[in-house]
């Protein structure tokens, strides 16, 4: 058993910052790679960054405003989202690729937190 629990969301002004952090948590073996996910009302979920042993890979529209760092001891992924624009505002998803003690890799996500950029 697994899961990912998110926090950090919540309301910000239009250049304001927000950190968003994610846990895992439960039989875990591994972890390849963690990272965020958003959704606005009336459109797909896209990626927004990811980390891995690969490197980092962030969507077009966040570059040189959002981080993404892990923290592997801790299974831990946080999203540092800086200079926040009203399109920023949706649901933050959490994912990883886990691999656990039962079963081999998948994808798990959480439960999602709302950002609401507006004045």
């Amino acid at each position: 058993q697994v899961q990912l629990v998110e926090s950090g969301g919540g309301l910000v002004q239009p250049g304001g910052s927000l950190r968003l952090s994610c846990a895992a948590s439960g039989s875990i073996f591994s972890i390849d790679s963690m990272g965020w996910y958003r959704q606005a009302p009336g459109k797909q979920r896209e990626l927004v960054a990811s980390i891995s042993i690969s490197g980092t890979n962030y969507a077009d529209s966040v570059k040189g405003r959002f981080t993404i760092s892990r923290d592997n001891a801790k299974n831990t992924v946080l999203l540092q989202m800086n200079s926040l624009k009203p399109e920023d505002t949706a649901v933050y998803y959490c994912n990883a690729a886990i691999r656990t003690y039962r079963l081999p890799t998948r994808d798990y996500w959480g439960q999602g937190t709302q950002v609401t950029v507006s004045t």
